[in-house]
This record gives structure tokens, C-alpha cells and sequence, in this order.
């Protein structure tokens, strides 16, 4: 990846709806071959998929909870019962296995909390938690998909 890759992820990154001449534009290169270095940075897997982002107060999707998972099972088939269980959830939009105290992180979006009782109701009834912790977000500071290219 050279510097003109870098500038085309980024121009992706801020708005993947940009055509392929706009973007060319943007860089300094024709459309062709514009075209050619987005195909290669897919097919390299650096561009894995290009989404639309929702905006979650507009859809009433308001509440982010963070939920930390704690658990004495450790063996490969759990762990992929409760991959498999997360992966049913639409609610849960990040997981994580972590190091340290906590075992597992999700970051759960709902409506409000009924929603999330509900939610979380249906979670320990599909798979065995020994401890689960959550806490609710008050304020969203910060939120970005942009990668920071400049440190890749």
C-alpha cells in the first residue's frame, strides 16, 4: 500500500457512497485506475464490505449498554455455544473475549431498558454466565469507524 491506497481508504472511510470518479478526483488519479486500486484493496481483504451508517436516536435505538462477562467455563465448545448465541442477538453489536478480570465484553444497543431486561432475560436463558455485569452509556462522546491510517 503506498500513500495514494491511504487516501483512497480514507475517502471511503468519510463516505462510501463516493463514486469511483469522485474519489479519483479526490486523489489526483483518472478513473481507471482508481478503480483498479479500490478492486485490489478488496481483494486483498483491506476493504472488507461498504455500509450505510443509522442513526440510532432517529430509529429509537437510544440505550448502549456495555456488558461484562464473566465465566468458569473455558473449554472450546462453550465458547462456541456462546459465539453461536451472540451471533443470534441482533441487539448485540460488538463482542469481545478480553484479557484480565472480565472474560467478555459486548456492547448491546436496545430501545431503553425494558428492552435491555428483556434482552438480557433471553441471554442468560441461552447460555450458562456465572457473572454479568452491565452498565448503561450515558452520553456518546465519541463514536467513529474511521481507522487511523496514518499509525497502519
Amino acid at each position: 500500500m503506498d500513500r495514494l491506497d491511504h487516501k483512497i481508504l480514507a475517502c471511503l472511510q468519510e463516505d462510501a457512497g463516493l463514486s469511483v470518479a469522485e474519489i479519483g478526483e479526490r486523489v489526483g488519479l483518472s478513473s481507471t485506475p482508481c478503480w483498479r486500486r479500490i478492486r485490489n484493496l478488496e481483494d486483498a481483504g483491506i476493504i472488507e464490505r461498504r455500509v450505510a451508517l443509522l442513526n440510532r436516536t432517529r430509529l429509537g435505538l437510544d440505550t448502549t449498554v456495555f456488558v461484562a462477562v464473566k465465566t468458569s467455563q473455558h473449554t472450546e465448545d462453550w465458547l462456541q455455544h456462546f459465539a453461536d448465541v451472540v451471533a443470534a442477538f441482533p441487539e448485540i453489536v460488538e463482542f469481545y473475549r478480553m484479557s484480565g478480570d472480565v472474560d467478555y465484553l459486548m456492547k448491546v444497543v436496545v430501545a431503553d431498558i425494558p428492552a435491555f431486561d428483556a434482552f438480557y432475560k433471553r441471554l442468560i436463558a441461552a447460555v450458562d454466565l456465572s457473572d454479568v455485569s452491565s452498565s448503561f452509556a450515558m452520553e456518546e462522546i465519541k463514536f467513529t469507524t474511521v481507522l487511523p491510517l496514518g499509525s497502519a
